[in-house]
């Protein structure tokens, strides 16, 4: 049977959590956020056991956000710079756990490194790609560009422009619901866990789409949404760590 959902915690704008002993730090930078609407049953079933779509006045979301990884680094390590220094691009969607933990769930991450996809896949179980990647800025125009390399589909690709806007004062509704995201829900050792992150406020932008041509939607099975989407931002960027994973019972793994 379907896990009821407790109520959803509340959506917050700064980290509900100090992770006082990070696994993982980096920093996330140049991200552009496309959103569009689409109904929670279509979705539903693309999520990990014991997770329900996360909705906003009855609708959820898919996310394609393209962005720069930057000095990834293991427990208080410095960042790698070449190795952990990298383009991105993800679909994701959005859940909500027994615990009532808000949280994403990536359906593919394209990346343009390969040693780290491959950790990422064995590590974590997560859906990275690799992919032949760039992120190009010209002023106020960011360019971003994906052709999938392995283990595919060969052929997946896409290519997002966005003009940055005026910085966002205070965010909408919708827009701290998509973006004041606080972890992922995964399958780690073989059930649904949540790895929390934390991270300074998003310093947001509003930003219009340019172009966005791309396969990457289909390519990892969520419904290609019809007509232009219900949001695009940008930020700049923020440093980001990241905790240990924790099981359904929302203990940390050792």
């Amino acid at each position: 049977m379907p896990t009821t959902p407790r109520i959803p915690k509340p959506v917050t704008p700064d980290a509900p959590t100090v992770l006082k002993r990070p696994l993982l730090t980096q920093q996330w930078l140049d991200l552009t956020f496309v959103h569009w609407a689409v109904d929670p049953d279509s979705v539903a079933g693309l999520l990990p056991g014991g997770t329900v779509p996360d909705v906003l006045d009855g609708v959820t979301y898919v996310g394609l956000v393209a962005f720069r990884m930057h000095r990834v680094g293991w427990l208080r390590s410095p960042g790698v710079p070449y190795l952990g220094t990298f383009p991105e691009t993800n679909v994701r969607l959005y859940s909500v756990d027994a615990h009532g933990r808000r949280g994403v769930v990536f359906r593919s991450m394209d990346a343009a490194r390969l040693v780290p996809v491959l950790m990422g896949r064995t590590l974590f179980r997560l859906p990275y790609l690799w992919s032949r990647m760039a992120v190009r800025a010209d002023d106020d125009v960011v360019t971003y560009t994906s052709s999938r390399r392995w283990p595919g589909p060969r052929g997946a690709y896409s290519r997002i422009v966005v003009r940055r806007g005026e910085p966002v004062v205070e965010p909408t509704e919708l827009e701290h619901f998509l973006t004041a995201r606080w972890g992922m829900h995964n399958t780690f050792f073989g059930d649904t866990g949540y790895l929390p992150n934390e991270h300074p406020r998003w310093p947001l932008h509003r930003a219009r789409l340019v172009a966005c041509e791309e396969n990457v939607l289909a390519a990892a099975g969520v419904p290609v949404p019809l007509g232009e989407p219900v949001s695009v931002l940008y930020s700049p960027g923020v440093p980001v760590r990241l905790g240990r994973p924790a099981r359904p019972g929302g203990i940390p793994t050792p």
